[in-house]
């Protein structure tokens, strides 16, 4: 038991490099070894997590620690060390990852067609990065794992985008923003190890970084949060999302929106709160001022949109600003005393948390039904639909349990991020959070109007869009309901939206362990 807790988190992070150096010694021609392949050992990883959670929560969860940690020399001259750990903050985000991993790489054997060999490969690598940053404990292997996620969604959205939304641009957009983030984040590690002689973010949140040159302290963290915002993405660093959105293979989307927006947020927990938690007071009034403005912002731009991947992009703006808004209510608590200011300081962090993980099963499963009637119709303007509630019933049923999710209906997940973020919000920067509620008024109208009533509701009419296909690509009369493989791969994300939004305790638990025990080492 205790040589898998030690090896455990390093399995996670590169058995996807394995399946991904095996993808590539097999034979091209062999496209359905390949996508079996790719999705059997995607299953591991995704064992592992499940595994992880349950060992965390039976044996470490109230041990306030970090668990599963591997310390060992990497580049000795330097300081830099392969440094893992997990926490109640980690956990959870690494079986998202895994789940959303093999359920896209499950729907893709289904629908991608050209250059089978190197789309999984990429995916596979895609995953190691995304695992690699949620367990990193030292900042320059959380730089590298960083950066090895950029490459392969870079391929994903240029070479399998829709060519209408012009993927070579989008994964140009993409690539140059994040790598300009990218290099502020190096400035900013460089910064800190000159402050603090190490590059563990454990060591150096101990020894306190910059804390004889507050200048530079300063310049470190905006560097950080730059670097940070742009992934999320946070206004205004968010204008490459929509396009990359857009352009990107479904699975790419459902990866792009469920996992790699939340290394930003995630980033910003583990490095920036940690390593600077005077400047992140100082300057937490902008960062949620910025949260709230994506949540407006975001929504008003969903509601005006025809396109439904584009919609549902800029959607992805909105919510994501409410983790920004929990996280800078968390930085200005800093500067607050008395228990008050502690509690809801807790419950803005556990909302931010739970946003990352609620909406990344809501949002992951939103995509995948603009893949699922995108296959049919090869058009995802809202304008030429309507009437299919009667003809596509489970399709239908799926849409409204991802949509009333989406807009935080009570029993459903969605619901209680919203609630936990807002709920600590208003004890502490009460005016932001009124302003906030606005977004999810315009949330449920674009919701309800454009998605629900465009595509669902009055008469169909089977004149009004004539060239229906079959998710593999015959002529069909009219549109055709889910594909059990499409049904396997939606209904796991809907059982977890029922779950969790009736019985959020066992994900909550986690995420409180987590901030109870970083807010436990920072001053009130």
């Amino acid at each position: 038991m205790d040589l898998l807790r030690s090896s455990v988190l390093t399995l996670i992070v590169f058995l996807p490099v394995v399946g991904s150096v095996i993808v590539a010694l097999m034979p091209k021609e062999k496209e359905d070894l390949i996508k079996k392949f790719s999705i059997w050992w995607s299953l591991i990883p995704l064992l592992l997590t499940i595994w992880v959670a349950i060992d965390y929560a039976m044996n470490f969860l109230h041990g306030n620690q970090m668990a599963y940690q591997v310390r060992a020399a990497w580049i000795p001259s330097i300081g830099v060390n392969y440094h893992v750990g997990a926490d109640g903050l980690s956990v959870p985000l690494l079986f998202l990852t895994a789940l959303l991993t093999t359920l896209g790489l499950y729907y893709s054997a289904r629908v991608i067609r050209k250059r089978v060999k190197e789309f999984f490969l990429l995916f596979l690598l895609l995953s190691t990065g995304m695992f690699g940053v949620f367990v990193s404990l030292d900042l320059i292997l959380f730089y590298v794992f960083w950066e090895i996620g950029l490459v392969p969604m870079y391929f994903l959205i240029g070479i399998w985008g829709n060519p209408k939304d012009r993927p070579q641009y989008a994964a140009i957009k993409f690539f140059l923003y994040t790598l300009a983030g990218s290099i502020f984040m190096l400035l900013a590690m460089i910064g800190v190890y000159l402050s603090t002689g190490t590059f563990d973010i454990l060591d150096a949140a101990a020894k306190g970084v910059w804390m004889n040159a507050p200048m530079f302290a300063t310049l470190s963290f905006w560097a950080f949060f730059i670097a940070f915002a742009i992934k999320v993405p946070s206004f205004p660093f968010h204008t490459w999302l929509p396009d990359a959105h857009t352009a990107a293979p479904t699975a790419g989307s459902v990866i792009l929106a469920g996992v790699l927006l939340k290394l930003g947020a995630y980033g910003i927990l583990r490095v920036l709160l940690s390593l600077f938690p005077s400047q992140f007071a100082h300057f937490g009034w902008i960062v949620a001022a910025l949260g709230v403005i994506g949540i407006v912002y975001g929504a008003f731009v969903s509601l005006a949109q025809t396109d439904l991947k584009r919609l549902i992009a800029y959607s992805s703006v909105s919510h994501m600003g409410y983790i920004m808004l929990g996280i800078g209510a968390v930085a200005v608590a800093l500067n607050m005393k008395g228990a008050g200011a502690r509690e809801s300081a807790a419950m803005a962090f556990n909302g931010a948390s739970l946003q990352m993980f609620m909406h990344g099963i809501i949002t992951g499963a939103l995509f995948f039904l603009v893949g699922v009637v995108y296959e049919r119709a090869h058009t995802r303007d809202l304008k030429v639909f309507g009437g299919l509630s009667a003809v596509v019933p489970v399709y239908y049923a799926t849409m409204m349990f991802a949509g009333f999710a989406s807009l935080g209906l009570p029993g459903l997940a969605g619901f209680w991020a919203e609630f936990f973020t807002f709920r600590g919000a208003f004890g502490i920067v009460p005016i932001l959070a009124v302003i906030g509620v606005i977004g999810i008024v315009i949330t449920a109208a674009y919701i309800l109007y454009r998605i629900i009533q465009s595509l669902f509701l009055g008469e169909y009419d089977p004149k009004r869009w004539t060239h229906w296909t079959t998710v593999f690509g015959e002529h069909a009369e009219g549109p055709t309901d889910m594909a059990f493989f499409e049904k396997v791969t939606l209904w796991p994300l809907v059982a977890l939206m029922i779950l969790l939004g009736l019985w959020p305790t066992p994900l909550l638990m986690y995420f409180n362990e987590a901030a109870t025990n970083i807010l436990s080492n920072l001053h009130f």
